[in-house]
């Protein structure tokens, strides 16, 4: 098995005065997506119970992980890894300007098992180029040292407004980018 990559040339401006200059750029080829009943029907199978009884359990699981992901626990998923929920905020020097308005999102976390990262570091990459018209003009498959990003332990992302790290508790519902700010933000 092996994941499609597409790489088109696009024109990509980098201001509103400039000429543009044309670059391949990839993306994941996306495949249609999986409707629940085709999952159920497939998991049915694979496990050896009705559909019916496949379809409680997962309707089960999926209120089971909701009620405690929002309590802030992280949440197994299995053969996959862990969900949790997490915010990024600003911060403030005084106790007294700590409000909900310093919250700027909140977001769904999910961490991938050790098992799933190896599936994805081990399976091969296609890469189909595409000119600016359309043509296909070259097939290259991975032989790459196939890296996989561990969103847990992200450096800095310099691109946030001035973030300066992130760091989370043990029921894993408190992590965040903290961005420095100040003032009596809403």
């Amino acid at each position: 098995m092996a994941m499609k990559v597409k790489a088109v040339e696009k024109l990509l401006k980098f201001d509103k005065n400039s000429a543009g200059v044309y670059r391949y750029v990839m993306s994941p080829e996306m495949y249609s997506s999986l409707n629940q009943k085709k999952v159920i029907k497939e998991a049915a199978l694979r496990s050896g119970v009705s559909q019916g009884v496949m379809q409680a359990c997962w309707d089960a699981a999926g209120e089971v992980i909701k009620a405690w992901v929002t309590e802030g626990h992280s949440v197994a998923l299995p053969g996959l890894g862990t969900m949790r929920f997490g915010l990024r905020s600003k911060s403030v020097e005084d106790v007294n300007k700590v409000k909900t308005g310093l919250i700027t999102s909140r977001r769904i976390i999910f961490t991938p098992d050790v098992d799933l990262k190896d599936e994805l570091k081990n399976t091969a990459i296609v890469i189909t180029c595409y000119d600016r018209d359309g043509k296909e003009v070259k097939r290259v498959t991975s032989a790459d040292d196939a890296e996989v990003e561990d969103n847990e332990n992200e450096s800095t992302d310099s691109g946030n407004n001035g973030s300066t790290g992130s760091g989370s508790t043990d029921n894993g519902g408190n992590t965040g980018t903290v961005t420095p700010g100040g003032g009596d933000e809403g």
